[in-house]
């Protein structure tokens, strides 16, 4: 008899963990999360850390947010044993930041701890998180809640380290080795993102399918986390787990 797997959340770019209850669709499964370590700058090193997480399961789903998502990439594309399935959310597989001002931003965030990062860098990083859907959620949200998040969870080591480990990332020609089913949950508006990174991951994932969640935003795991967690659901279910 298979398993029933465990749901891994892996966190967003803040590195919290998830906050489990808010997934009231999914309150019925077995659910675990983690925090990001701040000390690690290279995504492969950052997959050996979910591997160790997990050597205790036999058969769990990942499920990643945007900065997890694409930690969750680098993980599946070794094969690792136990693995039944993948959710990335608002993901890419390759670094989605193209504007001057952003390249700029993550140039300048090393040298500029403190209040420059406080004021400077989590201002602009939080604005380009937003959307104009973000006060229609379950949970409305906010450039400021943005701002707050990072600030209460995120380090200025661990923001340099995980901005230098996306950098030159681009595990476009690997994702061909993803070999479970996997769920591509798409915001209807993502500015940081951009529309691109969603269809090179259906493309390059065998037999993925992708559900865009109209009227959201890139932080819609926060602002709409019953309809998210309702999309896990029918995918677990369509699985027949």
């Amino acid at each position: 008899m298979q398993a029933t797997p465990t749901l891994v959340m892996i966190p967003c770019f803040a590195g919290a963990p998830w906050q489990l209850d808010q997934l009231t669709h999914l309150q019925h499964r077995r659910l675990r999360t983690l925090r990001l370590p701040d000390g690690v700058c290279e995504l492969e090193t950052l997959a050996d850390y979910i591997l160790d997480q997990v050597q205790d399961l036999q058969s769990y789903v990942l499920v990643g947010d945007s900065y997890g998502a694409v930690a969750s990439i680098a993980f599946a594309t070794r094969q690792p044993e136990g693995l039944a399935g993948l959710v990335l959310s608002g993901g890419f597989a390759r670094s989605p930041i193209t504007s001057p001002l952003l390249k700029s931003l993550a140039a300048l965030a090393p040298w500029f701890p403190g209040p420059f990062y406080r004021q400077l860098t989590l201002r602009i990083h939080a604005a380009q998180l937003a959307s104009s859907f973000d006060r229609e959620g379950e949970i409305p949200w906010s450039v400021a809640k943005s701002r707050a998040f990072f600030i209460k969870e995120t380090p200025h080591r661990a923001y340099v380290n995980r901005m230098r480990s996306i950098e030159k990332v681009d595990y476009r020609s690997r994702l061909g080795r993803i070999d479970v089913p996997t769920l591509i949950l798409t915001p209807g508006e993502d500015r940081l993102i951009g529309e691109e990174a969603a269809g090179i991951l259906l493309k390059g994932i065998r037999g993925s399918q992708e559900v865009i969640m109209s009227r959201t935003g890139h932080m819609f795991r926060f602002s709409h986390p019953g309809a998210y967690s309702l999309e896990i659901q029918k995918f677990l279910q369509r699985l027949g787990v």
